[in-house]
């Protein structure tokens, strides 16, 4: 069975450029363009969440808090990426188990998306 990844990002190219990469290697993907649905996308329990920190109108970090005090779903893995510079320390305070700035390499996140699912 394969590992589920939700992506959530409101930059379609990134989602689209990913969601790819990702169901190349295996992955099953689903996405969601808006943060709004995040807590509801969640209910089929992926493996790994990758969650981008600004989605209009909703911070990510909000997201990842709510996520990880839910005890049902606080060990799901949370890779946050944000174009941001200077705020990784706000998304692993906020929970998170990883985080990227963007632009990323491709082989970066599928290291770290490896190293968070198994």
């Amino acid at each position: 069975m394969s590992k589920k990844i939700l992506i959530a990002d409101d930059d379609e190219g990134i989602v689209d450029a990913v969601t790819m990469i990702l169901e190349v290697m295996g992955y099953d993907v689903e996405s969601t363009y808006n943060g709004g649905e995040v807590l509801s996308a969640v209910e089929n329990r992926p493996d790994l969440i990758l969650l981008d920190i600004w989605m209009s109108g909703y911070d990510g970090r909000d997201i990842c808090k709510a996520l990880k005090s839910n005890p049902k779903l606080k060990d799901i893995p949370v890779l946050m990426i944000s174009a941001s510079r200077g705020i990784m320390q706000s998304a692993l305070d906020s929970g998170a188990n990883d985080f990227m700035e963007k632009p990323f390499e491709m082989d970066t996140l599928l290291e770290r998306v490896d190293r968070l699912i198994n």
